[in-house]
Parts: structure tokens; C-alpha cells; sequence
């Protein structure tokens, strides 16, 4: 093949070559101009495209190499100008070439060489008729309007969250079976093979690598009345913060276990992230948990009811004492996240388990009770910059439409939102319990923070530094005093504290108030404090509105304490 035809692997190869063909080069020149002029009017060729396209599949196997990467360039030439669909089907077959880094080789090097060119066409023929499918089916369900419900995964480390979400959208048919297989290889490749479904969610290298989630992941999966959104939290103490953060934006938890012998033990004791979990879980607002007891198949476990129970009786008197009611807040299941049993068909081992699998309970669940037309609350979990400044958060309450005015509190600039993306679908309002992306006009990205919040103009939220709240201290070795330092964790925001005094004991059992102030509090008591940020946050108290009065204070990479906010202290000047 004529290697003018060709595009070179890199220019400066190209440049290198030029000094002996000079001769070459200047009629190559030439007859480039005169080709130049009838070129442009090559709209025409368009189409000549579909029709190549058509006849592509039975004509392949026969045509010579050459012929099919001349059509190719043309198709590819013209592509900008067209915008028939079979164009773009051609576009959208290369890209997914260019995802998929074990078949790039072939599709890349189409123009190095005549002969093997045909079989990456065949490839690329059969692809088309396969890729469409998935992607076309998730917009149709905007019709009705689904109840949105956000589901946190959380547990301690290694415990299965990630694979039971990866698992969950393959069942759903978020994932496609391709992609996953493609993970099952590379995770092979690794030693890794019984992380691959984890890879749908853990998707940047280092997770994958250490086969520890560090953000927060996030995927969506419809059933025949709800649409979710998974959030996967890390379980790994040290990342604990982001699992705040996802688990302020959840509706409903799912507190993953594992029934393998040792790993259930490891999770649960003193130090495991499965208590601290929980009660994180039920600050954050969570009011309806899930406790999935994963990796029933496993050989030491083998589906066994005396297992089963025997995790449930260790769990349910501490879920008791961080303040879920087990009759009716807390509904457990078994499961297997590597082999999908009982996440949406029942498991045929399982005899013993009468109840509904993981998906369909979920589907199941009674509505949440959510108020549109109250004031417009939506704590900003993470910003960033994509033509204007885009925001991302859960919104609290209220409804917001497009090119609607608000306001960013604590620095009350007045925004505009300029569009509106509900869980990556664009729509022009959304209600609450959403996770949305804005994209806002107004402000700066490098002005926002994580812990801010949007409001309407007329209803403004309450910011300040200074607050009385109701803490219960949940382990902390010596006592605490007035001028003690903690992380305050409320809603998305994250910020320094001190308490700056102790009002007065509150009786955990009768409820009552000590009559002096205390001098120190210690573990399990519970007081009111006065506390005082090291900036100004946005807050309301519990009583008006429960996701932004919850909070934690941590310290040292342990949770210390879990308290709501009473009431607001204005600033003396």
C-alpha cells in the first residue's frame, strides 16, 4: 500500500523519513493541492458512507484489505460533516475501540498493513450490532417519575461491598456482560480474580490495585417502581471521612457482612469498622438498614443457618444501642456477592431463608416521605470544573428547576443554574432525594466548598460558629473537658471544633437535666455542650431539619461522639 495513504505512528518518524524522498515529497505535495479542491465539496460522499456500511457485512469477508481502509478514511473524513446515524454508529464503534486497551492493537494499526485489516472490520461490524443496546435502554424510565432511594453500602474492610454493588448492576443490567468479562481478565492477570465485579465501582487504579475502595463510588440500577443510586463506601478506617460523606447523601444502609470464620469476628470487635459503621450510619440520618451477611458460599461457612444466626445474635443487641429499632428498622438477609445468590433470584442452597432476595426487598421498602415544596436545601458533596463550575450533591429538600436563582450560603453569592443533571440523565427540575449535578453560573469553582449549601433566596439556612448540641460520648479513653479540639462532621461538611463549654449532664434514661455543670463528661454519657467551629458552617437545628442538625466528632481516626444540634448562638462582636 501507498504509505502516503497511511497515517504515521507519530509525526516525527514521518519527519525523519522526509530527507531522501524530496523528489517523492514535492509530487506528493502537488498532487495533494490538486486533490484538495475537489475534496471540499465531498459531502456527497456521505452518501456513499451508508451504503458502504450496508453492504459492509456481507462484502468483508472477500474484499481486500486495502479497500476497507480506504472506506474507512473516507467514512472517518466525512464523519464531522455528516451526521447520518449510520455515521455515527461507525464513530461510536471506534471509541469503544479506544476504551478497550486489548483490542486497540488491531483497530489502531488498521493502516500499517493490508492484510490483516478485514478482521478488525468484521470486529468492528459485530460490535455494532452489540454496543447500542445498554446504552439506549436507562433513558426511557424518565417517564414516570421513580421514587430516587440512596443506598450506602458500608462494613468493614474486605466484608464484599463493592463486589455485592458490582454484582447487583450486572444483575440489573447496568454492566454489561462484555465489561465485566474484560474486568474478569485483567483481574486475572493480577492474581485479583475474585475482585473483578468490585472493578465496576472501584475505578481508578489504586483501588484497584489494592483492592480497597478510597471515594466514595457511585452507580445507578433500576427496579420496576424505584430508581437507586449505589453508594459504595470505603471500609478501611482510614477513610472514614468520605464514608461520612456518603453516607449523609443515604436513604437506606446497607451494612455489609461477612460470614467468613475470622472476618465476621475481626469486623465486629473493638477496633473493626462494622460498629463504627452502623453508628455512623444512623447519625447520618439512615433510618432503614439492610445487614447483608455476605460470603455465605464461602467453605467454612457453606450456607449454614447456626452461622447465620450466630452473626445476627452478636449484631443485633449493638445495632439496639446505636439507636435502630430491630422489629422494624433492621431487616437481615444472606448472600453471596461473588456468585449473586439471593441478591435477585432466591439461592437454591438456601433453603432455610424464607424471605424476599436483596433486590426485590429493596423494591419492597415503603416510600420515604419527602417535602417538595419546602425550602431548597442541597449540601454540595464535591465541585469541579467543566464549562462553569459543576457541583455535585443529594438534594435535601425543596425542588430546583433550570436557570432557577439561589444562593450559596455561607458567602451568600446568588447563583443560576444553568442545567441539570439527575444521576448523569440532563432534566429540567428534580425533587427531593435526587443526586444531582449542577452546573451554575456566578460563581467560581475555587470559591465553593464541600459543606456548602444551596439555598432558595427566600429561605435562607442558617450559618454560624457557635452552637449548642446534645453529644453522646461513644468511646473516648479519658474525659473530655471544656477546650477539648474534635472533626466536626455535619452533613457534607467538614470542619474543626471545640467544645467551649459543658452545659449540663442529660439522664440516659429519664431524660432529665443536672442542675450544675458538669466539669468533664466520659465515655457513654451524654451532655450539652456549647461548640464553636474554626469557620463559619451552614447548620440548622435538629428539630427543623433533621439531615443538617445530625453530626459526629472525631478524633484521632475514631468516631467520639454522636449529637444533634439544639439550637443556634449568635455571634458576640
Amino acid at each position: 500500500m501507498d504509505p502516503r495513504d497511511t497515517a504515521p505512528d507519530s509525526w516525527e518518524q514521518e519527519d525523519d523519513g522526509e530527507a531522501p524522498t524530496d523528489v517523492q515529497l514535492e509530487t506528493a505535495f502537488t498532487a495533494l493541492n490538486v486533490n484538495a479542491k475537489p475534496f471540499v465539496p465531498n459531502v456527497n460522499a456521505a452518501e456513499f458512507v451508508p451504503a458502504f456500511l450496508q453492504k459492509g457485512p456481507s462484502e468483508n469477508p472477500d474484499s481486500d484489505g486495502t479497500e476497507a481502509v480506504v472506506s474507512m478514511e473516507v467514512s472517518e473524513a466525512v464523519a464531522p460533516v455528516e451526521n447520518g446515524e449510520a455515521e455515527m454508529s461507525t464513530e461510536e464503534t471506534w471509541e469503544q475501540k479506544g476504551g478497550e486497551p486489548d483490542e486497540a492493537e488491531p483497530g489502531g494499526g488498521a493502516g500499517g498493513d493490508g492484510g490483516p485489516t478485514p478482521e478488525p472490520q468484521q470486529e468492528m461490524m459485530e460490535e455494532e450490532e452489540e454496543v447500542p443496546t445498554p446504552k439506549v435502554a436507562p433513558p426511557p424510565p424518565d417517564a414516570p417519575k421513580k421514587e430516587h432511594v440512596n443506598v450506602v453500602f458500608i462494613g468493614h474492610v474486605d466484608a464484599g461491598k463493592s463486589t455485592i454493588g458490582g454484582q447487583i448492576m450486572y444483575l440489573t443490567g447496568m454492566v454489561e456482560k462484555r465489561t465485566l468479562e474484560k474486568y474478569e481478565r485483567e483481574a486475572k492477570e493480577k492474581n485479583r480474580e475474585t475482585w473483578y465485579l468490585s472493578w465496576a465501582l472501584d475505578t481508578n487504579q489504586e483501588e484497584r490495585d489494592k483492592g480497597k475502595t478510597v471515594e466514595v463510588g457511585r452507580a445507578y440500577f433500576e427496579t420496576e417502581k424505584k430508581h437507586f443510586t449505589i453508594l459504595d463506601a470505603p471500609g478501611h478506617k482510614s477513610f472514614v471521612p468520605n464514608m461520612i460523606g456518603g453516607a449523609s447523601q443515604a436513604d437506606l444502609a446497607v451494612l455489609v457482612i461477612s460470614a467468613r470464620k475470622g472476618e465476621f469476628e475481626t469486623g465486629f470487635e473493638k477496633g473493626g469498622q462494622t460498629r463504627e459503621h452502623a453508628m455512623l450510619a444512623k447519625t447520618a440520618g439512615v433510618k432503614h438498614l439492610i445487614v447483608l451477611v455476605n460470603k455465605m458460599d464461602d467453605p467454612t461457612v457453606n450456607w449454614s443457618l447456626e452461622r447465620y444466626e450466630e452473626c445476627k445474635e452478636k449484631l443485633v443487641p449493638f445495632l439496639k444501642k446505636v439507636g435502630f429499632n430491630p422489629k422494624k428498622d433492621i431487616h437481615f438477609m444472606p448472600c453471596s456477592g461473588l456468585t449473586g445468590a439471593n441478591l435477585k433470584e432466591p439461592a437454591e442452597l438456601c433453603t432455610w431463608y424464607t424471605g424476599l432476595p436483596f433486590i426485590p426487598h429493596l423494591d419492597s421498602l415503603p416510600n420515604f416521605n419527602r417535602s417538595s415544596d419546602g425550602p431548597v436545601r442541597l449540601p454540595i458533596v464535591d465541585k469541579y470544573k467543566d464549562m462553569g463550575t459543576v457541583i455535585l450533591g443529594k438534594l435535601e429538600s425543596g425542588s430546583i428547576s433550570k436557570a432557577q436563582q439561589l444562593v450559596m450560603m455561607p458567602n451568600r453569592h446568588t447563583v443560576e443554574v444553568l442545567s441539570l443533571l439527575s444521576d448523569d440523565v440532563e432534566t429540567d427540575d428534580a425533587g427531593p432525594g435526587e443526586n444531582l449535578k449542577l452546573r451554575l453560573k456566578g460563581i467560581e469553582e475555587e470559591e465553593i466548598l464541600p459543606g456548602f449549601i444551596l439555598c432558595n433566596a427566600e429561605n435562607l439556612c442558617h450559618s454560624g460558629r457557635t452552637f449548642d448540641a446534645q453529644i453522646v460520648i461513644i468511646e473516648h479513653k479519658s474525659i473530655i473537658c471544656p477546650g477539648y479540639n474534635a472533626v466536626l462532621h455535619i452533613h457534607t461538611c467538614i470542619e474543626e471544633v471545640q467544645i467551649t463549654a459543658l452545659i449540663c449532664l442529660v439522664d440516659k434514661k429519664t431524660g432529665e437535666k443536672s442542675k450544675t455543670r458538669p466539669r468533664f463528661v466520659k465515655q457513654d454519657q451524654v451532655c450539652i455542650a456549647r461548640l464553636r467551629t474554626a469557620g463559619t458552617i451552614c447548620l440548622e437545628t435538629f428539630k427543623d431539619f433533621p439531615q443538617m442538625g445530625r453530626f459526629t466528632l472525631r478524633d484521632e481516626g475514631k468516631t467520639i461522639a454522636i449529637g444533634k444540634v439544639l439550637k443556634l448562638v449568635a455571634e458576640r462582636d
